[in-house]
């Protein structure tokens, strides 16, 4: 049954995992970049505190702005409908149920597990981001991107 559901929704399935990939990039990139740079621990910017949440934030919004225009376009191009105020409002809306699951599984490694490294970071980063992916789908698919596709 799952196997079969799977290749029905093969090409589809590729092309979310496509953009997935890339928004992975651009999410891990634009946290590093901020981790290392105006948000890091020895940063003048923000008086030397730690702000890896804030970093983690900024990378997600930024790595959903890239996820929705590439879904709209590319992945759910049959599907997106014809009123892209609200198909953005509730993508954002699902985003913030993701960005909560990614946000608290680095917080909990960070703060809880006092897992503070860059490499430990990273992990929760990538893990949080697993979590995230499978609820974006769900809620895409059920919520955002709910036209029949079109015959074409």
């Amino acid at each position: 049954m799952i196997v079969r559901w799977v290749r029905a929704h093969a090409a589809e399935l590729g092309k979310f995992g496509t953009v997935g990939i890339a928004g992975v990039f651009v999410n891990l990139g634009v946290f590093n970049l901020l981790r290392l740079g105006p948000l890091s621990p020895d940063s003048t910017v923000w008086g030397g505190t730690d702000r890896v949440l804030t970093a983690k934030i900024i990378a997600t919004v930024v790595s959903i702005i890239f996820a929705w225009a590439a879904h709209r376009s590319w992945t759910f191009r049959g599907r997106a409908t014809t009123r892209p105020v609200r198909e953005l409002f509730v993508f954002g809306a699902v985003n913030v149920v993701a960005i909560a699951a990614e946000v608290g599984v680095l917080a909990i490694s960070h703060y809880v597990l006092d897992f503070t490294s860059l490499l430990a970071d990273n992990i929760a980063t990538v893990i949080g981001i697993g979590l995230g992916t499978v609820l974006r789908y769900m809620g895409y698919k059920a919520l955002v991107f709910t036209r029949a596709p079109d015959a074409s």
